[in-house]
């Protein structure tokens, strides 16, 4: 059998959360076998100035690199060529943990629905599975999406659709196991992708948190799924999946994946990392969105260049409008000259940024070109780790003044 390497310490953040070194093996880690154990030595990078790192996540036995992969572009923005370009070039360079989702690729439309995944898994046939820790996520609740199942009117995150969700996410990533398995957002009503405030008019019925369990503590125990995470969630569900999974010993979700960048802190830092603390959960944080929509890089100042009209927000009309009719340009400014000023590019200081908070497992990147994969990668490689005190106390003076700027 493959050691298993011991967990990565996180880098401090101005917090001085510390991550825990000796947390025990979840139980389901036992059944395990030697062969999908045998990924959990980690890759290190041997060019472009050094290796990435690795840290375990949450209570799971998966040592994922501190960047991970997102492939939401794949089938809508990257042809398969590009996808395969994409995802060699970071599996070379360390990168061992893959980000997709059964509604990819973005904007969600039937036509391309899934189209993301057959895009890995063509991709997979060629590479040792075995290699990659591949997470993927199954809708939560949606009256707009129910193209996705066979016969439903509605999405649910019930037994029948995480079945049917994970059957067939199996079989279009050629694969017979999924690392980690995550509920996209949420079953019950919850403020969604820029929404801020809790619309309590807007509660509904859901599925009981023990009942969801139930149905992923079935899949582990086919073999079909290893760990399970959500995403899209509040401390209440977080707690809540928690407390089920101890009181009827059902599977302890191991991450939230959630939105987190210089743009979007507020809904993490205020409660969340305490409820994630390795002394209290122990849930490990995939921050998606950590350029904010590729705001923070600083190509929208420019409407007319090229990287603006190949851009998301301008590709996809209302796409992510929140950080085009807010006050988060401003901000964006602001954090652009912060970096000059410490001679870093934008893409460095934002991506430094999540990449030096302790809470941040892994910080998930999107790339439509192998150019911006490079840069996106070199902050991990190259930039000065931590980024220097002057430079987080000057993120921290405009985050005074700017705390969460894209809410509208």
């Amino acid at each position: 059998m493959a050691s298993v390497p011991s967990p990565v310490p996180a880098f401090p953040c101005n917090n001085g959360f510390i991550s825990r070194q000796n947390s025990k093996p979840s139980r389901r880690a036992l059944w395990v076998d030697n062969r999908r154990r045998s990924h959990l030595n980690p890759i290190r990078a041997s060019q472009d100035g050094g290796p990435l790192q690795y840290r375990k996540l949450g209570d799971s036995d998966l040592m994922v690199s501190e960047i991970a992969l997102g492939t939401m572009t794949f089938g809508e923005q990257n042809t398969e060529k590009d996808a395969h370009e994409l995802l060699s070039y970071s599996i070379d360079h360390g990168i061992n943990t893959l980000d997709t989702a059964e509604a990819y690729p973005i904007p969600m439309k039937k036509e391309t629905q899934g189209r993301t995944d057959l895009y890995i898994g063509n991709w997979l046939k060629s590479r040792p599975r075995d290699k990659v820790i591949l997470a993927t996520k199954v809708c939560g609740y949606s009256e707009r999406s129910s193209y996705i199942r066979d016969n439903a009117s509605v999405l649910r995150v019930d037994a029948a659709n995480i079945k049917e969700s994970v059957e067939k996410s199996l079989k279009r990533l050629s694969t017979d196991y999924i690392d980690l398995l995550q509920i996209h957002w949420p079953d019950r009503y919850v403020t969604l992708f820029g929404e801020f405030s809790y619309d309590p008019s807007k509660w509904r019925p859901s599925v009981p948190f023990a009942e969801q369990l139930r149905a992923f503590q079935e899949l582990i125990d086919e073999g079909k799924v290893r760990y399970i995470g959500v995403s899209n969630e509040t401390s209440y569900g977080v707690m809540e999946f928690i407390h089920a999974a101890k009181d009827e010993g059902l599977p302890k979700i191991v991450s939230i994946q959630n939105s987190y960048s210089l743009l979007v802190r507020c809904k993490f830092e205020v409660d969340l990392v305490e409820v994630c603390h390795p002394n209290n959960c122990n849930i490990g944080l995939l921050a998606y969105s950590p350029l904010g929509g590729g705001s923070l890089s600083g190509k929208y100042f420019d409407i007319n260049s090229e990287a603006a009209k190949k851009g998301r927000l301008n590709l996809f009309p209302g796409y992510m409008e929140r950080y085009n009719i807010s006050v988060a340009k401003e901000a964006t400014g602001l954090y652009i000259d912060l970096a000059k000023k410490h001679g870093l590019s934008p893409v460095q200081l934002a991506l430094g940024f999540t990449r030096d908070c302790s809470f941040v497992t892994s910080s998930i990147i999107g790339a439509t070109s192998i150019d911006q994969l490079k840069e996106d990668l070199d902050v991990f490689l190259t930039t000065t780790r931590p980024l220097p005190p002057e430079v987080h106390a000057g993120i921290e003076n405009i985050f005074k003044r700017y705390k969460d700027p894209a809410i509208l």
